[in-house]
């Protein structure tokens, strides 16, 4: 790569269906409009922010930098930036110079969920099984801004794809199913990936709804991808993208997500399972509650809460929630309550949700906050 094309038009495809189109104003913030097609079958990518209707659209300036969140979702941040940007610096290019558009082209059809983006700048790596320990080394080695050679960014771009979140990780193929493998950043102890495991397994104790997930070469925590399936790709699109939330700092109150979620999917046994994964959060202790840790996606024409996923005891911001309960970061049981009454649910059955996990959790001996009555 040594140069990447000027873009003045970006085509968004959905199911391999053109459904619009992204121009940038003058200022550099993106402008979008369906096409008719996509109109007629009455799609609409992100119902709050980018509703099914005809008009020209223009994003805002914050929180994603012009950018409409539904397609920001689609960039690589945290991990996955870095190695795009070291990438990017290796071929001579400059990434502060990219437009959105020519980001969202270099990950054409490589995008979490469904959607793709033409012209299709992106490299497709082969996804094949490969040696992780290798891999890892070469992660570290990147990570860690040590010497490294092409090759072995080569590799690990192929690999990273658009992953997020501060934590290094690499998609691959296993057995015929995709796969999202996380190893350690360098303030993780070395059995991080264990621990994130036995949580994975909690969780679905909890009855927490989850993807697959195990540990490869007995170390590396693995989740089945949740945006795959047999039938294709399914539209996903985080907390942060569906309300413009800046995940970066607490911007969400999960009173706020509950509706949300109420008035995106209609129906409360999505709310039941979303009220479920925040009682989860607050007894383990998970504060890295932030808005791109909830997703929803899009199942024919219904909207479902994703599956639950980053479900690990972490310190967060300034060691409080990132997603407030009930405008606090140190929640009692009354802000679970209060939550979840802004919902309609009623409080015998958030009572015996709260006891139910947090007798699950304190009997393995997992959890952090275990909601007396007051």
């Amino acid at each position: 790569m040594t140069e990447i094309e000027s873009i003045a038009e970006l085509e968004v495809w959905y199911h391999d269906q053109l459904v619009g189109r992204m121009a940038l104003t003058q200022d550099q913030r993106c402008a979008f409009q369906y096409d008719q097609n996509c109109l007629k079958a009455g799609v609409s990518l992100s119902p709050f922010h980018l509703p099914a209707s005809p008009e020209l659209f223009i994003a805002p300036p914050t929180p994603f930098e012009g950018n409409f969140g539904v397609f920001a979702d689609s960039l690589p941040d945290g991990w996955g930036s870095l190695v795009l940007d070291r990438y990017l610096r290796n071929a001579g290019l400059s990434p502060a110079a990219l437009t959105i558009l020519q980001r969202l082209s270099l990950v054409g059809s490589n995008a979490r969920g469904a959607l793709e983006y033409r012209p299709d700048n992106s490299i497709r790596g082969s996804l094949r099984s490969i040696d992780l320990v290798e891999l890892a080394r070469q992660v570290e080695e990147l990570y860690q801004s040590k010497d490294y050679n092409d090759e072995a960014l080569e590799t690990v771009y192929r690999y990273s794809g658009s992953s997020g979140g501060a934590r290094p990780k690499v998609f691959i193929t296993s057995d015929g199913d995709e796969w999202l493998v996380k190893f350690p950043a360098s303030i993780d102890p070395d059995d991080v990936g264990i621990q994130e495991y036995e949580y994975s397994l909690l969780a679905k104790r909890c009855g927490i709804v989850m993807p697959e997930t195990c540990l490869f070469d007995d170390r590396y925590f693995a989740t089945q991808r949740f945006d795959r399936s047999p039938q294709g790709k399914i539209h996903t699109l985080s907390a942060a993208g569906l309300l413009h939330a800046d995940y970066r700092i607490p911007s969400l109150d999960y009173a706020t997500l509950l509706i949300a979620c109420q008035r995106l999917t209609r129906d409360m046994r999505e709310v039941e399972q979303l009220f479920r994964l925040m009682v989860f959060n607050v007894v383990i202790g998970n504060r890295d509650d932030h808005a791109k840790n909830f997703s929803f996606q899009l199942h024919g024409r219904d909207w479902k809460l994703a599956p639950a996923y980053d479900l690990l005891p972490s310190y967060g911001f300034n060691g409080q929630h990132t997603t407030t309960i009930n405008g606090s970061g140190d929640p009692h049981r009354e802000d679970l309550l209060a939550c979840g009454a802004k919902v309609g649910l009623k409080t015998g059955y958030m009572d015996a949700v709260i006891d139910e996990i947090v007798r699950t959790c304190r009997s393995e001996r997992m959890a952090q906050n275990v909601l007396s009555q007051t």
